[in-house]
């Protein structure tokens, strides 16, 4: 399973694109699409929908794993993140693929063990778990790349529940 993790953002949006292989979880690639707050905000939006165009294109993922959007003081703030949201969710729906949303907790939980991890407890286990030998440039790529692994380990657990639902239910004996 190829999952992209999409970390949202205004200025910066981050993309990471891992893969459950026979040893664990690959880093197929990460990055960034920048945007200037000197543009105008459709244009903004626009090049954030491009730039996660263009990675999708390239690493044709099976699902995409976006951050939820987290409750800011700023209304204005909120809602532009919202919309940057939405382009990612736009992009990766024009490519017929699923999108699952976690929450920041949930994300750190998944990848820390605890749902108030630093940003840099983040990145030093995402860069464990994917065994990267550089970290990745921006905490908005390895953000996306930790929410892709919370995906891929959200499925893996579902996958395994799914398979204990089904099988029969042992019998029990009588010992008299």
């Amino acid at each position: 399973m190829r999952v992209m993790g999409i970390d949202p953002g205004t200025v910066t949006s981050g993309y990471g694109v891992v893969e459950r292989g026979g040893r664990g979880v690959l880093c197929l690639g990460h990055g960034i699409v920048t945007t200037s707050s000197k543009n105008p905000f459709p244009e903004r939006l626009k090049k954030i929908y491009d730039g996660l165009h263009e990675a999708l294109d390239k690493f044709r993922p099976d699902a995409i794993s976006v951050e939820t959007q987290f409750f800011a003081k700023n209304v204005e703030t909120a809602m532009k993140l919202g919309q940057a949201r939405g382009v990612a969710i736009l992009a990766a729906m024009n490519f017929g693929i699923p999108v699952f949303e976690y929450s920041p907790s949930e994300i750190k939980l998944s990848v820390v063990g605890y749902g108030a991890a630093e940003k840099e407890q983040v990145l030093q286990m995402v860069r464990a778990l994917l065994n990267l030998h550089d970290l990745p440039k921006s905490h908005d790529a390895s953000d996306a790349l930790a929410a892709a692994i919370c995906h891929i380990h959200s499925s893996k657990l579902n996958s395994a529940l799914k398979t204990l639902a089904a099988a029969p239910a042992p019998r029990s004996r009588v010992i008299r």
